[in-house]
């Protein structure tokens, strides 16, 4: 049976690619209201204090504990050096507060962070040289990693070079599964329109995070018939948490409690705080995942 721990990010009570989304949450009532909805880990936000003491003494105070942390790699775009330099300081970072797991995510050609530029049809592909880079470049990251006993786990993404299952397949191929492994993403995956639940079990072994996220397939389909960008998508609605939407988490959980897997499952869904109230939508996908996931 699975053994897992269920976190929350923080992105619901503030968004770092759009400040002005929960500008007025701090960060402690982010991480009071996680503990109060019932979580007991969380992903690291751009109001996190960087001072390891500092946060681990906020975290304490509130029986939580640190999942993971995004890190956007650039291998395919910029010197390897410069993306290793960073990933070491990340790296440290996350393994002084006891992390075990590190999201890389390639933002080389990303358009996930433009205003003007369709998630859908502006999607980047990456020509075979950059391939080769981005494995190299995260076989690399994966032995840094392995430095410290932990994971890297790469988040597939929209609007990113690797989203959809084609994508996914080629970089499991290409990667050494010793050094990279995968980090699940429901939302992600229905949004694109790919088959997520083939997806989780074809990759269950290598799977060492996941990601809790709902869609409301009315604005994706909207997003997506209008040419949205990723970031219009996320203030007009597209994602919510888990119970909330039109994705069907009942199997996804059968499938990961019958398995080995050890890990985080972390509710995320970016939303505007102003709309979705940060603490009622957590209680909202506790208890979903209480009753549908009994944890």
């Amino acid at each position: 049976m699975a053994d897992i721990t269920l976190g929350i990010a923080p992105i619901a009570w503030t968004n770092d690619d759009m400040p002005d989304l929960g500008k007025e949450n701090t960060f402690e009532q982010c991480v009071s209201e996680m503990a109060l909805a019932g979580f007991t880990g969380c992903e690291v936000g751009g109001k996190y204090p960087r001072d390891t003491e500092v946060l681990q003494k906020a975290l304490k105070l509130r029986n939580m504990s640190i999942a993971s942390a995004w890190f956007s790699s650039f291998l395919t775009t910029k010197p390897l050096q410069e993306t290793v330099t960073a990933f070491i300081e990340h790296r440290d970072f996350l393994f002084a507060m006891g992390a075990k797991v590190i999201v890389v995510a390639e933002q080389g050609h990303s358009v996930q962070g433009m205003l003007n530029t369709p998630v859908f049809a502006g999607k980047p592909y990456f020509t075979d040289m950059e391939w080769d880079k981005l494995v190299q470049g995260l076989n690399k990251l994966g032995e840094l990693a392995k430095e410290k006993g932990m994971k890297v786990v790469y988040h597939h993404h929209m609007g990113t070079g690797v989203q959809t299952e084609s994508e996914i397949d080629k970089l499991m191929e290409m990667t050494d599964p010793a050094l990279v492994y995968l980090l699940f993403d429901t939302g992600h995956l229905v949004c694109s329109g790919e088959d997520y639940l083939g997806i989780l079990q074809k990759y269950l072994p290598r799977i060492q995070h996941i990601h809790l996220k709902d869609i409301r397939k009315n604005i994706v389909k909207q997003v997506k018939e209008k040419n949205m960008s990723f970031l219009d998508g996320v203030r007009a609605g597209m994602f919510t948490v888990p119970g909330d939407g039109d994705v069907d988490f009942a199997p996804v959980f059968d499938l990961v409690n019958k398995s080995q897997y050890q890990g985080w499952y972390i509710v995320e869904a970016e939303q505007d705080p102003a709309k979705a109230n940060p603490l009622e939508y957590a209680q909202i996908a506790r208890k979903y995942i209480r009753e549908q996931a009994k944890l």
